[in-house]
This record gives structure tokens, sequence and C-alpha cells, in this order.
């Protein structure tokens, strides 16, 4: 019998956290290796195990995953999560892609320069309400169903919930505006395995906070100046 897969990371959100929370849903229980330290991240390193010197890396099946999107394909796919046939895995790839624009601008906001995260956070509302948002709104009410691609639950859907919560502690009443996308998230969250995910004490990690951000800087030893990266960069490619 398989072990249970391992996740490789430090203890906070980043790329990992969508990785949580798609095995989470699945149903599959998973172990954790956080970096406290950077020897123990460069140990990993030395080990040569890890393809691109870069987490999140994850154990499974034999194997040892890296680079986010391949990870979470591979968990969709074995565990049924990722359609039906192509047609139903591009619209799911379609959607996730999209949201991943809007939770890297909601993951990097914490870093904003003190004198610009008003701006970015007042930029991250108005996108979520006006670009994102009404896509899923829309495919809700055009697709007539439960959920976003055909009539189960996908990693489209998952990974949607995620980010409307990411968004939701940025703004609570962000979906006062889209009725169909909130009646998504109770019905979502609901779900056996996602509602256990969502209770206090499980592997799901709070937003990131200073002293997660110290603990990433120590682990990667991030240059301030790189780490506190100026949003507007990343802005201006949405």
């Amino acid at each position: 019998m398989a072990g249970k897969p391992v996740l490789h990371y430090f203890n906070g959100r980043g790329r990992m956290e969508s990785i949580r929370w798609l095995l989470a849903a699945a149903g599959v229980e998973f172990e954790e290796e956080l970096f406290e330290t950077h020897e123990e991240f460069e140990k990993l390193i030395q080990g040569g195990t890890l393809m691109y010197e870069q987490v999140p890396m994850v154990e499974i099946d034999g194997m040892n995953l890296v680079q986010t999107r391949a990870i979470l394909r591979y968990i969709a796919a074995k565990y049924d999560l990722y359609g039906r046939n192509l047609k139903e895995q591009a619209w799911i790839d379609m959607y996730v892609e999209g949201l991943r624009d809007l939770s890297d601008m909601i993951m990097y906001f914490p870093l904003s320069l003190p004198d610009e995260k008003e701006m970015n956070l007042e930029y991250i509302l108005q996108r979520a309400t006006t670009r994102f948002f009404p896509v899923y709104e829309k495919a809700l009410r055009d697709h007539g169903q439960d959920f976003l691609v055909g009539n189960r639950l996908s990693w489209a859907d998952i990974q949607l919930l995620e980010v409307i919560l990411m968004t939701e502690e940025c703004k609570a009443s962000v979906l006062s505006g889209f009725p169909l996308l909130q009646e998504f998230k109770v019905r979502i969250s609901h779900i056996p395995t996602i509602n256990r995910f969502l209770q206090v004490g499980s592997q799901r990690k709070p937003p990131l906070d200073e002293e997660s951000i110290q603990t990433a800087k120590d682990v990667f030893r991030f240059e301030h100046g790189l780490f506190l990266k100026n949003m507007s960069t990343i802005v201006a490619e949405y």
C-alpha cells in the first residue's frame, strides 16, 4: 500500500496551498515536511531530489514532483477531479489559469511596499469584481449546474472556492453583487472533505503574516529588497 503524499515547503500558504486544498478535497491524507531553517532546505537540495532547486515538492507514487501546475494536474487527474474528456479538461484549465492570475495578486499583497498597500488592495478588489468574478458568475448561470464543468466536482470548483475565500479575507462583502457565487461558496464549502479542511486545526494555512514572511526569508534567504516585491510590477502584468 502506498504511503501518504509528503509535502515539502515552509510553514505558510504560498504555492503549496492550492496543493493542500486539492488533496484535502479529494479526501487524501498527507504529511508535511515544513522547513524552519535554510539548512533544512539546503539539505533537500543537496539530496538531489529537487529538480530545479525550488519548492513546492510533493513525494507521491514514488516520484518527487515539482512545479506547482504539474503537481496540481497530476493530483487532479489521479483523483478524478480533471474532467471526463479533453473538452472538460480544457474548460477546467481555462478556469484554473484565470484564477491563478487573481490568486497571485492576493498572495503577493502582504509583500506590498507600505506606501503602495492601499493602492494594491483597491486594484485587487477592482479586478476581482470587474474582471474575474463576472466570468465565474456567468459560467454558473450559463452552465446551469452546481459545478463549473460537467455535473460533478472538479479542480476548477476547488480552486474557485479557495480564491473566493482569499478575496473575502481582503474584503468580506466582495461577493455582494454575485448571488450565484454566494450560493456556490456555501454549496462547495459543505462538501464533507472540504468542510473538514475549513475547520480549525486542519492543515490549511492562515494568511501570510509578518512571522511567516520572516520564516520564508530565513529559509530561502531572500534579500529584503527582492522579497518585498514592488506590487506595481505584478499589477502591470494584468
